[in-house]
């Protein structure tokens, strides 16, 4: 893989889950992380400290209201004082309890409010933290985004219509900004993922279920892992994958094709 020594990252919500394993992964590979954390201040502080130390990278730490998409420019505007360059950007920080509430639920459950902010943490988000990347990495001659998604647009998740019509969007909208930032040779892809166990997926009313029926789907007789998703993110960034954009890559253990 190409050194990727000296460069930066900005990934929305890495204090758990996938995001954390993402952060992590580029830490090790010598990649400075500007990250956003929602509520918790001292934990994401924790993270950055540990991060810095383990791997000799400078990490920092950013609140953020993901619904709130008028908070992406002071954000990037704060990282430009800490970072001299931004090389990748994820779109991973994603909502769930009540602000979802009328959007996680049966079809005939759903209300708009629900629906609406799952759109804004989702597709929103991507837009309008993509177009400040893209701004800062069209400085230093491209770059590479990176948006989350799931495979519940594919398959039937119960209760996932909220999420997966909006996973799909993000698919749609990452191909979309693929065809026109490539000229400013940025790359833009998404990564699909099947259910990975998380605390996201923990909040779902029916987890237990949900978590069985992905180990007998799955090829591999497991549940997904962050680390399973981290890794494509990765490579997805790096100089082996130059010829990759405007794609989803599913990273789902086999679940969607059995």
């Amino acid at each position: 893989m190409s050194d990727m020594h000296g460069k930066t990252l900005v990934i929305t919500g890495a204090t758990k889950g996938i995001g954390k394993a993402i952060g992590e992964k580029f830490a090790q590979n010598g990649i400075n992380v500007a990250f956003t954390y929602n509520s918790n201040a001292e934990v994401a502080q924790n993270i950055a400290n540990e991060w810095e130390a383990k791997y000799g990278i400078k990490a920092r730490a950013y609140p953020l209201n993901i619904l709130e998409p008028d908070e992406f420019k002071p954000l990037f505007e704060a990282i430009d004082k800490d970072f001299d360059r931004v090389d990748f950007f994820v779109s991973n920080a994603m909502i769930y309890g009540r602000p979802v509430v009328g959007g996680y639920g049966k079809f005939m459950k759903l209300k708009p409010r629900g629906l609406n902010n799952i759109y804004t943490a989702t597709v929103n988000a991507f837009v309008v933290g993509t177009q400040e990347a893209a701004r800062r990495m069209e400085k230093i001659g491209g770059g590479s985004v990176v948006t989350m998604s799931s495979t519940g647009n594919l398959v039937y998740i119960e209760n996932y219509a909220g999420h997966g019509t909006n996973k799909a969007a993000v698919e749609a909208m990452s191909r979309y900004a693929a065809a026109e930032l490539g000229e400013m040779n940025i790359r833009v892809n998404a990564v699909s993922g099947g259910p990975i166990d998380t605390d996201a997926l923990k909040a779902f009313t029916n987890y237990e279920e949900v978590k069985a029926e992905t180990v007998k789907r799955s090829a591999l007789n497991r549940m997904g892992e962050p680390k399973d998703i981290a890794g494509t993110v990765y490579f997805l960034c790096t100089d082996d994958a130059s010829w990759i954009t405007g794609q989803t890559i599913i990273v789902d253990g086999g679940t969607t094709f059995k």
